[in-house]
């Protein structure tokens, strides 16, 4: 068997077992080719050994029986070129302001960032991509919980930036400090789809993705805080999925700018100089 023709075969298996995609791929044959590419680190027109067949084909199945996110089986998760470990601790990273970090960010800057926030962070994947984007610049690595924290460890260990990438256990603001740029990608799926997400997403831990009945329970704190924790000339983007019409509606007064990504009106920007709060 060839990897081409492996490739039909998970694939088609995967569409008949009708999965749910969204955890860095998007269709069957796709998660397939991810499967496939990790296990044998390429995609060549070779024959495979018993061995390599069995791995894959064991992976694939544990795919369709569980529901879990192909992710947390590989114990591997992809933004643009850079992987990152991730587990049952994490979400999965999907966020679109990987992309603004890479290649949208900068004419919003008022200059080069030299200290940064990454709030909410997860498995640490955007405090990384900021680091690497801005290579003078203090990181700091922000979440809740202490389980996403050790994850988010193994990764600023990976790319070797534990002396500029610094995590933090805090709620929200309460024990950061002053920043030039803010990035968060918090919860933002509302009560209402809580319920209704695949298994799939179940996975997943909660605490990253419930954000009440309007899916802006953790927004509404940040927008609230954030000023304070700026320095002249800073700036918020935050990651709020499909909910932007429900944060215009709140906040009618707040010129939020809609930068270019793949799915446009996801992220906002904001300048300190904006947001609510003491001047």
């Amino acid at each position: 068997m060839t990897v081409s023709q492996l490739l039909r075969r998970i694939a088609g298996e995967f569409s008949r077992a009708k999965l749910h995609y969204g955890h860095g791929t998007h269709n069957a044959k796709e998660e397939a080719a991810w499967l496939i590419s990790s296990v044998l680190g390429f995609l060549l027109e070779q024959k495979l050994s018993a061995k390599q067949i069995g791995v894959i084909d064991s992976l694939a199945r544990r795919r369709i029986r569980e529901r879990k996110p192909l992710a947390y089986l590989l114990r591997e998760a992809w933004l643009g070129e850079h992987a990152f470990y991730v587990d049952e601790r994490v979400i999965v990273p999907r966020s679109f302001i990987a992309e603004m970090l890479r290649d949208h960010l900068n004419p919003w800057l008022a200059g080069e960032p030299k200290r940064v926030l990454d709030l909410c962070t997860g498995s640490g994947c955007l405090a990384v991509l900021a680091a690497l984007e801005f290579p003078d610049a203090k990181v700091d690595a922000a979440d809740l919980s202490s389980a996403a924290l050790q994850v988010a460890r193994i990764n600023i260990r990976k790319y070797e930036l534990s002396r500029r990438v610094r995590p933090v256990r805090s709620n929200l603001f309460e024990k950061l400090k002053t920043y030039d740029l803010i990035v968060s990608n918090p919860p933002y799926v509302t009560a209402k789809s809580m319920k209704k997400l695949p298994r799939e997403y179940r996975h997943e831990p909660s605490l990253a993705l419930a954000a009440g009945a309007d899916g802006l329970e953790l927004v509404h704190r940040i927008l609230a805080q954030a000023k304070g924790h700026l320095n002249p000339g800073g700036l918020l983007v935050c990651e709020i999925g499909g909910n932007r019409l429900a944060l215009e509606r709140a906040y009618r007064r707040l010129e939020f700018a809609w930068p270019e990504v793949s799915d446009p009106g996801t992220v906002f920007c904001l300048r300190r100089e904006q947001l609510p709060g003491a001047a």
